[in-house]
């Protein structure tokens, strides 16, 4: 599993680390070494000793010559009889406290006989401790060091990441004017990953920039043969037609209409701030809802539901007439072919409006993915190919609005577009 620490912070750590254990290691080698030499020495000085006192002062009925810091000790002779606290050990070399004071001891075994020297470490120990201390002293100055010094080199290797991160966060990539951010970075490993920023932001600026010349373009086209369309229509009207070519040529007017709106969304969605054009004459909330409720309020009723369009709270925004229509639309159109007996709501309120019907629902699985293109519930309705509600959301990001879906406890679905942040939502009953 990957960590989530920061990347300064796991070089800041992976730094410490390393000091950490090369200088325990080369602390417990100056421990270890000095305990050798310790041993090594000690042990050939009190060897030589022990080995004069035997052969050169008790051979000559002597007595031994130590300084007053070593004792001698024999098992054979009376009068330098080995004291309790150093029998039973071992030959060679070793280590002995007696009433708080420590000793090295080296024993040795001559047919049978045992001759021991004692001597005194405690100066020794005071020195071995200060030396200790300087060593630990040195290991703890080394990794505080260690800390400060990875803290400076963290900040330095992160300087250029993190500068790099501001412009590509800060800086209007998507501006085909912007210029490219490798050439500001050395050639390494910051300046790959600077140039491949470049080469996909390029690839992603063509991209967008095709998609928006294809909207453009072919909205625009597809203009003249709906006035044609429009224009015919008007012709037919005119004209003495039988009630049910009447009623195809309404459909067909329907749809033509339609259409035209999606054409004049689609152009809106594929200008940006750079290319907006003329202002658009922006208008209320509850004109839109009224268009809206007369367009489809009368396919809802052929259908056999009941529709209504409620206000719990006056909304005194405006709002461009062309995206609003074509978001409310689009939901009012979802509740028609997802319903199939009950009621229809368009509820109003301030900075906000609703959706609601008794339809089928949508399972809470899919609530995130009935959004995407091509998506449709699993009670499908209609010949649309799932790209409503999409473009709701597309518009609806465009602007700033925030839709929402949830389950009604009766039954259906409840879709909420808030204009303004902060507008709480409501219960729904």
């Amino acid at each position: 599993m990957a960590s989530k620490h920061p990347f300064a912070r796991r070089i800041l750590i992976a730094f410490v680390l390393m000091t950490t254990l090369v200088s325990g290691l080369f602390s417990m080698s100056i421990v270890a070494v000095v305990h050798f030499i310790e041993e090594h020495l000690v042990s050939q000085e009190l060897s030589n000793e022990l080995d004069e006192v035997l052969h050169v002062d008790i051979r000559n009925g002597k007595p031994p010559r130590l300084d007053s810091s070593t004792r001698f000790f024999a098992s054979d002779i009376a009068k330098y009889a080995i004291p309790e606290q150093f029998v039973g050990l071992p030959q060679g070399f070793s280590e002995a406290t007696d009433d708080g004071e420590a000793f090295y001891v080296y024993t040795h075994e001559i047919n049978g006989n045992t001759y021991v020297l004692v001597q005194q470490q405690q100066e020794f120990e005071t020195r071995e401790q200060a030396l200790f201390d300087v060593v630990l002293a040195g290991f703890l100055l080394t990794v505080i060091m260690a800390w400060g010094l990875g803290v400076i080199m963290a900040r330095k290797v992160m300087e250029p990441i993190s500068r790099l991160a501001q412009q590509v966060r800060h800086r209007d990539q998507l501006n085909p004017l912007a210029p490219p951010l490798a050439p500001e970075y050395p050639d390494d490993e910051v300046g790959q990953l600077a140039d491949a920023f470049d080469s996909t932001l390029g690839q992603l600026r063509q991209s967008l920039e095709r998609e928006r010349l294809f909207t453009s373009d072919v909205s625009h086209e597809l203009r003249t043969p709906l006035m044609v369309i429009a224009s015919s229509c008007e012709l037919l009207e005119e004209s003495p037609l039988p009630p049910r070519e009447r009623e195809q040529l309404q459909r067909i007017n329907r749809a033509s209409e339609e259409m035209r709106e999606l054409v004049q969304t689609f152009l809106q969605l594929a200008r940006d701030k750079a290319n907006e054009g003329a202002p658009t004459v922006n208008i209320s909330l509850a004109a839109v809802a009224s268009d809206q409720s007369s367009r489809w309020g009368a396919l809802l009723k052929e259908k056999g539901l009941y529709f209504q369009c409620l206000s719990e709270a006056e909304d005194s925004g405006l709002y461009n007439p062309t995206l609003l229509s074509a978001v409310m639309g689009n939901l009012l159109r979802n509740a028609l072919h997802y319903t199939e007996h009950g009621f229809v709501r368009l509820v109003l309120e301030a900075g906000a409006f609703r959706v609601e019907d008794s339809g089928s629902g949508i399972p809470l699985e899919q609530h995130e993915s009935i959004f995407q293109p091509f998506v449709r519930g699993t009670h499908a309705r209609g010949e649309g190919l799932g790209l409503g509600l999409s473009l709701v959301k597309r518009i609806c990001t465009k602007n700033g609005w925030n839709i929402t879906l949830s389950n009604l406890p009766t039954g259906g679905t409840c879709f909420r577009v808030v204009f303004q942040p902060g507008v709480e939502s409501v219960q729904l009953s």
